[in-house]
């Protein structure tokens, strides 16, 4: 999660925040592991504002209920550049890994994009004329 750019996102609380509850940015899904140990990625914090990078997948945990008898429901977003959450998909009941999983691993494996300025500094600039360098700069520039 370092080198990518970063948006301020308010992550959700799903559920009763007296129960289970936790996110994930979600960088591979692996399909030979049941449950939400198949999603592997970084847990963030719920119900306040973190900075995630973009574009990513974030998937959203929480338990309403009793602890005898919670009620799961988990939810799949996509975080956009524009520092907002896109719903991709919603699952509720004991088998909500293995309803999100195939959804999960789409988001992850679909191709984004690279926003301007994203990509890291590239031997191949080094091809390029100076003076088309500093045009691109300026072009990239507020006035």
């Amino acid at each position: 999660m370092n080198d990518a750019i970063t948006v301020p996102i308010d992550v959700p609380l799903i559920g009763d925040g007296r129960l289970k509850n936790w996110a994930k940015v979600v960088s591979n899904v692996d399909a030979g592991l049941n449950g939400g140990w198949a999603f592997d990625g970084d847990f963030v914090a719920t119900g306040g504002i973190q900075d995630l990078p973009t574009p990513s997948v974030l998937l959203v945990y929480g338990e309403k209920g009793s602890r005898g008898n919670p009620h799961p429901e988990a939810r799949v977003y996509e975080v956009n550049a524009d520092a907002t959450l896109t719903l991709h998909a919603t699952a509720t009941g004991r088998a909500w890994a293995r309803t999100l999983r195939d959804a999960v691993a789409d988001l992850v494996a679909k191709e984004r994009p690279l926003l301007p300025g994203a990509r890291p500094w590239d031997p191949a600039l080094m091809g390029y004329a100076s003076d088309a360098l500093e045009e691109e700069l300026r072009r990239r520039r507020p006035d």
